[in-house]
């Protein structure tokens, strides 16, 4: 079993859900009382927070580089960064450590071509909304993303600071997120992407008509497969790719 290095704490809501869900697939696939091999450096997301609010990626990924190498000074195999959004900085982190990175749109892209769906509704934050590092990775695995207007980005990402990260659930928040993923659904979407990983305590399945990708529990279900050598994506390049 190969040690996974999660890079968490962004928030640490999401984070709890990675460990769960490993632990969980762990047992499920091994039986007894089998649990998974991990490390877990969990960082202060008020801090990171305060960089992206900033534009200062360089920073953030500075934090996060020193984060990735301890983690692989304590032993991890390769390592699971437990955000969407900081894939922003995965290049910053790749160049301090010599252990591989799952990249959380490789692991959603697989899923989403298994399904056999060529057009997804991507909600998340809105630098993961906007912005190109994501989206890009998505339509280099043919997939064409559309994402919801500029007003419902500014909401979709002010509940996912103001009320996801500090653990805050509200009905209302759900039903206004259901209302976008329909109008999604109505200009083409066969699935929906939760690619923010606290979207996933909010959003479930049955509140889409179309298939939802859970971008938390598919990242963790990869780390355990790559874990027991049974993944979809190859250790065998430093870059997964």
């Amino acid at each position: 079993m190969k040690v996974i290095g999660l890079l968490g704490g962004m928030s640490w809501e999401s984070s709890v859900e990675y460990y769960r869900i490993i632990n969980e697939e762990v047992k499920r696939k091994l039986g007894g009382l089998h649990s998974a091999k991990c490390l877990l450096y969990s960082v202060d997301f008020e801090e990171i927070e305060h960089y992206q609010a900033e534009g200062n990626w360089e920073k953030a990924g500075e934090v996060l580089a020193n984060a990735a190498r301890s983690l692989e000074k304590g032993g991890a195999d390769f390592i699971v960064i437990c955000t969407n959004t900081m894939h922003k900085v995965i290049d910053d982190i790749r160049s301090k450590i010599n252990i591989p990175i799952v990249h959380i749109a490789d692991a959603t892209a697989s899923r989403i071509k298994e399904k056999g769906l060529r057009t997804i509704g991507l909600l998340g934050t809105k630098y993961t909304m906007e912005q190109d590092f994501y989206k890009s990775r998505l339509e280099l695995n043919g997939i064409k993303v559309i994402v919801p207007n500029a007003d419902e980005r500014e909401l979709i990402n002010k509940i996912i600071y103001d009320e996801l990260c500090l653990g805050k659930i509200h009905q209302e928040s759900r039903d206004y997120y259901k209302k976008v993923i329909q109008g999604l659904i109505e200009v083409g979407a066969e699935g929906i992407i939760l690619g923010c990983t606290e979207i996933g305590l909010l959003v479930k399945p049955e509140d889409s008509k179309v298939p939802v990708f859970d971008t938390t529990y598919i990242h963790a279900v990869e780390a355990v497969n790559i874990s027991l050598n049974k993944g979809a994506i190859s250790l065998d390049s430093h870059e997964l790719e």
